[in-house]
């Protein structure tokens, strides 16, 4: 299958768009915009195409009013089927219009347009009977800079449906996460109070930063990731780093900040002479109390060694919730493989098999022996000069031997440790 590219208009990308202007003239989708202004908008404002094979399949254009963007020209091929290129472009195009200081992205189409499910799976929302669609922009103008300050971006808003599988920790996030801080009201109305801080536990390499992510993306805010290891060779000290980026945070009407590897700082106090991240432990539950007492922002940590972590830190009143995150399920573990087997042979793969013999292995694991057995695939391609043969594609006896080469990145002694972490520590 051909790699779709999403990237900026340029001009010799003219005549596809204008093919896909008259196909969706002649269509279902008639553009509100003539094609002069379309073509202009091209030329002079905003524009992104998605390509495959040197063909524009897809293109987002618009142009900015006052705080407003409009999208003046919003189009994918009729052959087009990966449902992700839609969001990929208007993602694309936020992206480059985001600095103008623009408070809604909105599009206009005719009342009996088709295909309008591109949009409105994308946070577009049908408002009138003319069908004007908008979406919020998740960062203000005022609030760029700031973002920027911290390393904060706005991640893609398809990644939740992307964690396939682990159906049981989805639905916990879901439930105690997203739902009370998405829709305020209905938590208000049976009582929830919107969690201000969450604690993700397990093995490394399980998904901890992909299910923070994904929250990030569910929610529609601002993403702030912050290390501690770079913090740390900052003027002043990583205490001070500290304080100074939840700080600037402070400032952002919505964030979901995340912190991985928590226990690097936050470990078990004691001992003498003092160790030296005491006075960082400190400053952090300092910091996390302060961070609770303002709505509309929410802290992450992660941790693949909970038991080292202080016991002020994990108590009632800091974290609302300590979850676990395991090896992923069969579910799980059938959608990685397909993400990484390459489509055009994935009918001929036996996925059921490949799924049992990667029980126990974290998605890391099976992204290595997939990549692995891709590259000695085509290894033995070059060397017997049969690079475009098909009986040097992929089989499944290629994937299981992969396999059988990785080593399993969590131990059966992590496992079981896990397993009474979530007894005895797993507050849900």
């Amino acid at each position: 299958m051909s790699r779709t590219t999403i990237r900026d208009f340029h001009d010799d990308d003219l005549d596809g768009i204008v093919r896909l202007y008259e196909d969706a003239a002649h269509g279902g989708s008639r553009p509100v915009y003539a094609l002069s202004e379309v073509i202009a908008s091209c030329q002079a404002d905003h524009a992104v195409v998605a390509v495959q094979d040197d063909r524009v399949i897809g293109a987002a254009v618009g142009r900015a009013a006052h705080a407003q963007g409009w999208i003046v020209f919003f189009c994918l091929a009729d052959d087009v089927t990966d449902t992700d290129v839609g969001g990929s472009l208007l993602d694309a195009l936020e992206h480059r219009m985001a600095p103008l200081g623009l408070g809604k992205l909105s599009i206009l189409v005719h009342e009996d347009a088709e295909r309008l499910d591109g949009l409105t799976a994308n946070g577009f929302g049908v408002l009138h009977h003319l069908r004007y669609l908008e979406r919020q922009m998740p960062v203000q103008r005022r609030e760029l800079d700031l973002l920027k300050e911290v390393g904060g971006r706005i991640l893609p808003r398809n990644l939740w449906p992307r964690v396939s599988g682990m159906r049981h920790e989805k639905q916990l996030l879901e439930e105690r996460l997203v739902t009370p801080l998405a829709s305020p009201d209905l938590a208000d109305r049976f009582g929830v109070v919107p969690p201000r801080a969450v604690m993700l536990f397990g093995p490394p390499g399980t998904g901890k930063t992909t299910f923070a992510r994904a929250v990030a993306s569910r929610l529609d805010w601002p993403f702030v990731e912050l290390f501690p290891s770079r913090l740390s060779d900052t003027p002043g000290g990583l205490a001070a780093a500290l304080r100074a980026s939840f700080e600037v945070i402070g400032h952002l009407e919505h964030a979901v900040v995340f912190i991985d590897e928590v226990e690097e700082i936050a470990s078990r106090r004691g001992g003498i002479p003092p160790s030296p991240t005491q006075g960082v432990t400190n400053e952090l539950l300092k910091l996390v109390a302060d961070f609770r007492e303002h709505p509309g922002r929410l802290l992450i940590c992660a941790t693949n060694f909970v038991r080292a972590l202080d016991a002020a830190f994990l108590r009632h009143g800091r974290f609302d919730y300590v979850i676990p995150i395991g090896l992923p399920d069969p579910e799980a573990r059938s959608a990685i493989w397909q993400r990484y087997i390459p489509a055009d042979i994935a009918p001929g793969i036996d996925i059921d098999a490949l799924v049992a013999a990667s029980d126990g292995l974290t998605p890391a694991d099976i992204e290595y022996a997939a990549r692995k057995a891709s590259q000695e695939a085509l290894a033995r391609a070059l060397r017997n000069d049969e690079s475009h043969s098909p009986s040097t594609d992929l089989s499944t006896a290629d994937y299981l031997a992969a396999l059988n080469g990785t080593r399993a990145t969590v131990s059966e002694g992590a496992i079981a440790e896990f397993l009474e972490d979530i007894t005895s520590i797993a507050r849900l």
